[in-house]
C-alpha cells in the first residue's frame, strides 16, 4: 500500500510539473478588429496622418482611447503619451536649377528633373556656383575598407553620387554584401557622410532599381513639408541634398566629357577617386519653419512573473498628409502603408489584453516613420523601458492584403534567433520561411525596428505576400509590383475592403502574436548571429 501510495504521489507532482511547464492556450485575432481600425485611420478624416497637423491629433486621440478601452496600462508618465519633438521645414524651390558645364548650360526643372530640400532651419538657402564631384557611392566604411572622398576637401563642392552599393548587380555576396543593400547605400546613411566630409551640398542619382521605388516617390516624399528631429545643430550639414533623375544626370555627364555608365563601373572597383565634372550649380530654396510635439503611443500589459522584462510591438501610425492632387485626391491615406500594420497591432493588443503574460508587453505606436523613422529613434535614445531588458522587438509596416500566403518572408533574415522563431510558428501555420526576395532594396533600413537593432535589440520584421496560398507567385507579385507603381506613397493607397483580402492579414497578425506571446511566456532571450553586425552584450544565461 505505501509503495502504491508513493507511485501515485509521484504521478500526481508528475501532472501537476506537466500542467506547470505547458504553454498557454493563444488567444485569436479578430479579423473585425483589423478592419474597424483600418476603416477609421485610413479614412478621410484623418487627413494623410501627417505629424503635428489635425490629422496627427485625430490619429493619437484615437490610439490612445482604443488603449484605454482594452485597458492597457499607460506606457509614460504622461499617460500614454510620449513627446517627440520635431521641427518642421516647408522648402519652397524658388528657382530651377541651372548647371553649367565648359560646353553646355541645363536649365533643370523643379521636380520634373531634381527635387532638393535642406534640414536647416534657414529662411534661404542656396548653392552658388558650387562645384560638381562625382563622388561614386558616396561611402566611407572602414569595415569594407572603402572612401569615395578620398583626397578631396569637399568645401565648396557638391557631391554627385550614386543610390544603394558598390556590390549592387555583382554576384559576389561578399563584396558590400552582393545584391543586398547594407546601411552604407541607404541615403540617409549618404546624408550622414556628406555632412561629415563638409560637402556644400549632396545630389543623389535615382535610378530605380537601385532606389527600390520610382522617381514619384522622390518627388512626393522630399517635397513641401518635412520633418527633422527638433534641438539638433545642423549648421554644419550639407546645406541643401536633393535627387537628379538619371536620364538628366547622364545629360550632365556627357556635356562634362564623361560616359556615366563608365563611371558607374569605376566607382565599382576598389581604389575610385572622387572624379571632378568641371561643372557648376546653382539652386535655391526659400523656406518656413516652426517646432511642434508630435507624439508616440504607448501601453502595455504587465507581465505576471517577470514585468521588468519587455517584448516590444511596434507599428508606425503616420503618413505623409495632404500633397500633391493626383486624379483630384490630395490626401494621401495610407491604408496599407501604415494604417494596416497600425490597425493589425491594435488587433493583437485586444486580443493580449485578456492575458496573463509572465512577461509585460509593450504596444508602442511611433511617429514620423514616414520623414526617415524619427519616432523610434527618438523612443530607443529615450526609452520608456529599459532597452536592455527588452528581449526584441516585433515589428509590423504594411500587412499583406492580398489573401492567405504560403510564404513568411523575413525583411533582413540572417541577423539573431528571432528567424528561428518566426520559422517554428511558420511551420505551426503551415507555411515556409524565406529571405526577402529584394533585397537591394535595403527593407530592413527602412522601417522602425532597424532603430531597435542598431542598439543591440533583436527584432523581427516579416510578412506574407510571395506565394500566394491558392493562385501562386505570379498572382502574388503582380499584386505587389501594382502597390508600388499605382498606390506606394500616392493618394490611391485607399482603404479597399472590396479589393483587399483580410485572410492575409488575419495569417500575419496570428503568427506575430504567437512568436510574441510565447516568446512572453519563455525564459529565451535571443540573440544575434555572429555574423550579423548588430550585437549586444549576452544578458541572460
Amino acid at each position: 500500500m505505501n509503495k502504491l501510495f508513493s507511485i501515485a504521489f509521484f504521478l500526481g507532482l508528475l501532472l501537476m510539473s506537466c500542467k506547470t511547464d505547458s504553454p498557454k492556450l493563444l488567444p485569436e485575432i479578430n479579423q473585425d478588429h483589423i478592419a474597424k481600425h483600418m476603416a477609421a485611420l485610413a479614412s478621410d478624416e484623418f487627413q494623410g496622418r501627417m505629424p503635428c497637423t489635425e490629422g496627427e491629433e485625430k490619429t493619437v486621440a484615437y490610439l490612445e482611447q482604443e488603449m484605454k478601452r482594452m485597458g492597457l496600462l499607460p506606457g509614460s508618465e504622461n499617460g500614454y503619451l510620449q513627446d517627440v519633438p520635431l521641427v518642421d521645414i516647408s522648402g519652397n524651390m524658388t528657382s530651377n536649377m541651372v548647371v553649367k558645364t565648359k560646353t553646355e548650360e541645363f536649365i533643370l526643372t523643379p521636380g520634373e528633373d531634381f527635387v532638393v530640400h535642406t534640414e536647416r532651419t534657414q529662411e534661404s538657402i542656396s548653392l552658388n556656383n558650387s562645384e560638381l564631384v562625382f563622388c561614386g557611392y558616396g561611402i566611407q566604411s572602414e569595415k569594407e575598407g572603402w572612401d569615395d572622398y578620398e583626397g578631396i576637401d569637399m568645401k565648396g563642392k557638391t557631391a554627385v553620387i550614386l543610390i544603394n552599393d558598390p556590390g549592387f548587380g555583382s554576384e559576389d555576396s561578399d563584396f558590400f554584401k552582393g545584391n543586398t543593400m547594407t546601411y552604407n547605400g541607404r541615403w540617409d546613411r549618404k546624408y550622414d557622410v556628406a555632412d561629415a566630409v563638409g560637402a556644400d551640398g549632396l545630389i543623389i542619382i535615382h535610378e530605380t532599381a537601385s532606389a527600390g521605388y520610382p522617381w514619384f516617390v522622390v518627388q512626393s516624399s522630399w517635397t513641401g513639408s518635412m520633418q527633422y528631429l527638433d534641438g539638433v545643430d545642423r549648421s554644419d550639414d550639407a546645406g541643401i541634398k536633393g535627387w537628379w533623375t538619371l536620364d538628366m544626370a547622364k545629360k550632365i555627364f556627357e556635356a562634362s566629357g564623361l560616359d556615366l555608365g563608365k563611371q558607374i563601373r569605376s566607382a565599382r572597383k576598389p581604389g575610385f577617386k572622387p572624379v571632378p565634372l568641371n561643372a557648376q550649380v546653382d539652386v535655391s530654396l526659400e523656406n518656413t519653419f516652426s517646432s511642434c510635439k508630435s507624439k508616440n503611443v504607448v501601453g502595455y500589459i504587465k507581465g505576471s512573473k517577470k514585468p521588468e522584462e519587455y517584448i516590444v510591438y511596434t507599428a508606425h501610425w503616420d503618413h505623409i498628409g495632404i500633397g500633391t492632387p493626383v486624379d483630384g485626391d490630395s490626401i494621401y491615406n495610407g491604408a496599407l502603408d501604415n494604417a494596416s500594420g497600425t490597425s493589425t497591432v491594435l488587433a493583437i493588443a485586444e486580443s493580449l489584453s485578456k492575458s496573463s503574460p509572465d512577461r509585460s508587453i509593450v504596444f508602442l505606436f511611433v511617429t514620423a516613420e514616414e520623414q526617415g523613422l524619427l519616432g523610434s529613434e527618438y523612443y530607443v535614445e529615450n526609452p520608456l523601458f529599459p532597452l536592455d531588458a527588452t528581449v526584441a522587438n516585433l515589428n509590423m509596416d504594411g500587412v499583406n492584403p492580398a489573401g492567405k500566403m504560403k510564404d513568411f518572408t523575413i525583411t533582413g533574415k540572417g541577423h539573431s534567433e528571432m528567424d528561428d522563431l518566426a520559422e517554428t510558428a511558420a511551420k505551426a501555420q503551415g507555411r515556409y520561411v524565406q529571405n526577402e526576395e529584394e533585397p537591394e532594396k535595403g527593407f530592413f533600413f527602412r522601417s522602425d525596428q532597424f532603430n531597435f537593432a542598431r542598439k543591440g535589440v533583436p527584432v523581427l520584421y516579416a510578412d506574407g505576400g510571395y506565394d500566394h496560398w491558392e493562385k501562386g507567385k505570379e498572382f502574388a507579385r503582380e499584386f505587389r509590383d501594382n502597390y508600388t507603381a499605382k498606390r506606394y506613397h500616392a493618394p490611391a493607397d485607399n482603404f479597399d475592403p472590396e479589393e483587399w483580402n483580410y485572410e492575409g492579414m488575419v495569417q500575419d497578425g496570428q503568427i506575430y502574436l504567437n512568436i510574441g506571446y510565447n516568446l512572453s511566456n519563455s525564459n529565451n532571450w535571443p540573440e544575434w548571429y555572429e555574423k550579423s553586425e548588430f550585437s549586444r552584450p549576452k544578458i541572460m544565461d
